[in-house]
């Protein structure tokens, strides 16, 4: 067990999000799944806590209620290799209802946001060319979903 363990709150659907996002990764699992007792304040038997872990980071989703549901305030940034993985969790991120938002930033149909980002993304804001730099700031501004190619080739100055 890690010492600290992100808990994302649910309102019911919790062990469908870990599900969801277990599914997402090669290196992903559910560890747990507890249930509210006679004494919870859900019905005895319903799902309480799931844990699981995603790319060797463990998390814990908890069915607590509608009392909280997620903000922009709290998000998962992934690093993607290549245009094909950013593509493919964009689009699996979007499956059941996701919505896209800006600049690589998507919510899933939990609520959740994520950010895809290329690899590409940080090397290129940080190239030592500041005016390169600039120009793929500049690209990356307009985009929803972030391209790489579209990214270099606005560096490039094209």
């Amino acid at each position: 067990m890690q010492k600290i363990t992100p808990c994302l709150w649910f309102d019911t659907e919790g062990e469908e999000a870990a599900e969801f996002y277990v599914s997402l990764f090669g290196d992903a699992k559910i560890l747990e799944v507890t249930h509210y007792g006679e004494a919870g304040p859900r019905p005895a038997g319903t799902v309480m806590t799931v844990s699981f872990v995603l790319e060797g980071q463990e998390y814990m989703a908890l069915n607590g209620g509608p009392e909280f549901p997620f903000t922009e305030a709290v998000s998962f940034s992934v690093s993607c290799e290549d245009q094909e993985e950013v593509d493919r969790l964009w689009a699996r991120l979007l499956e059941g209802g996701g919505s896209e938002v800006a600049c690589g930033w998507i919510k899933d149909r939990f609520g959740l946001s994520w950010q895809v980002v290329p690899t590409a993304l940080p090397r290129l804001l940080s190239d030592p060319d500041p005016e390169r730099a600039q120009r793929a700031m500049a690209s990356m501004l307009k985009m929803t979903k972030i391209d790489v190619a579209a990214l270099e080739k606005a560096a490039d100055g094209g």
